[in-house]
């Protein structure tokens, strides 16, 4: 039976005797490879993740964010003052002048009523009773 008997395979990573060292190719590692750092690929997930949800930090110190949004806000000024205003634009601005001529004109009004003495504002209002009762 010895010769019907199977032949025992060596354990992994076990060489056979009768090979040298020179016959055995041995894997090497490449470089650059995610294969070197096994939580590479998690590591590489979880900042995609964070950065779909916005929870990165901001790469710019808050005073550089603040000047960039003025200069922001400045150029939508200039480019809204270089464009001709529309229809709509100008009748509001006109209706807006025909309000504040109002407000003023009313204004001026009550200041000439209280100028006037109270005896003749009381006159004057009996006289208009006395038209709106004929």
């Amino acid at each position: 039976m010895e010769g019907s008997a199977a032949k025992k395979k060596p354990a992994y990573g076990q060489q056979k005797k009768d090979c040298s060292k020179d016959e055995i190719v041995q894997p090497r590692k490449l470089n650059g490879t995610s294969a070197e750092v096994p939580s590479y690929h998690n590591l590489h997930r979880e900042l995609l993740l964070s950065h779909k949800r916005g929870l990165l930090l901001e790469e710019k110190p808050e005073l550089k964010r603040v000047l960039e949004q003025r200069r922001l806000e400045l150029h939508k000024e200039e480019e809204m003052a270089q464009r001709r205003p529309s229809d709509l634009e100008m009748e509001l601005r006109k209706r807006q002048q025909k309000l504040e001529e109002y407000e003023q004109e009313e204004i001026k009004r009550r200041e000439n009523q209280q100028k006037i003495p109270e005896f003749v504002r009381v006159k004057d209002n009996l006289r208009r009773t006395q038209t709106f009762e004929q």
